[in-house]
């Protein structure tokens, strides 16, 4: 979730919770982590039964129900100007040798923020994607008790039941 010029973080941990609802309507688990920078990083672990190219079809199809939906707070666009006031819901992410920061990497920017998974339970006291930075990291996670990804490695998702799915909310919206 990649917020635009003037998208207060309220709004950002609102479309956290929005987009892990969506997902759950889809019967996708999803794991949350901040990005280090603005924004969030929302994980959904899936079986590889699907090709690079779907799992993009799929993301993009996802972003364009939220940014049709709600398009006020959503851009399905990127560029800085397509979302002012607006998070833009970061599909590109998806593609085929797409990249995004990986969870405990220093992010290179003013304030060193740090990649950090997070539970959902979590997210309300969380004050921004760069909450934990270098100076703080490590205490953090020696003070974890349990592992906020639990379960991980154990929830990988075929997509095609979401993307059925998808399509009909798709089809009954048109």
């Amino acid at each position: 979730l990649d917020p635009g010029e003037g998208v207060a973080w309220p709004a950002i941990q609102d479309a956290a919770l929005l987009t892990r609802s969506l997902l759950q309507d889809l019967g996708l688990d999803c794991f949350l982590k901040t990005s280090g920078g603005k924004g969030l990083h929302i994980v959904v672990p899936l079986a590889r039964r699907h090709d690079a190219g779907a799992v993009k079809a799929f993301s993009k199809a996802f972003v364009d129900h939220m940014a049709g939906t709600l398009p006020a707070r959503f851009a399905a666009k990127s560029g800085a100007t397509n979302r002012v006031g607006r998070i833009f819901v970061d599909y590109l992410r998806n593609g085929q040798a797409a990249t995004t920061v990986a969870a405990f990497s220093v992010r290179a920017r003013p304030g060193l923020g740090v990649s950090m998974p997070v539970a959902w339970h979590d997210l309300q006291d969380l004050r921004g994607g760069d909450h934990w930075t270098l100076r703080n990291a490590a205490a953090h996670l020696a003070a974890q008790r349990a592992d906020p990804w639990a379960g991980y490695a154990e929830r990988r998702h075929a997509l095609g039941a979401a993307i059925k799915l998808l399509s009909t909310a798709g089809s009954e919206k048109a």
